[in-house]
């Protein structure tokens, strides 16, 4: 199952805690093809057959192919000085 690092814990909450989202809301990774390209976007709740990820008061819903695509990995993020976002997508450490 995916793992979040903390950066990535923190940036989620960041980004999903605005007033006006409901408290339920995480981001949504979506594989887009084949070729392993995937989308991510802020979301309400998940979507039925999402998988749902959730620590430290993220929350990540995988849709089944970015599920299976990312069954092994790690996710983490970082926001730089200008604000933007940065998702990045590691092995687990063994």
């Amino acid at each position: 199952m995916l793992t979040l690092t903390e950066g990535a814990v923190q940036v989620i909450r960041t980004v999903t805690s605005q007033p006006q989202l409901p408290e339920e809301t995480g981001i949504r990774i979506v594989a887009q093809d084949t070729a392993g390209s995937l989308s991510l976007s802020v979301t309400e709740g998940p979507e039925e057959g999402d998988q749902v990820v959730e620590a430290g008061g993220a929350r990540v819903f995988l849709e089944s192919g970015a599920a299976m695509a990312l069954d092994d990995k790690t996710l983490d993020a970082e926001i730089d000085d200008k604000g933007d976002v940065s998702f990045l997508i590691g092995q687990q450490p063994t």
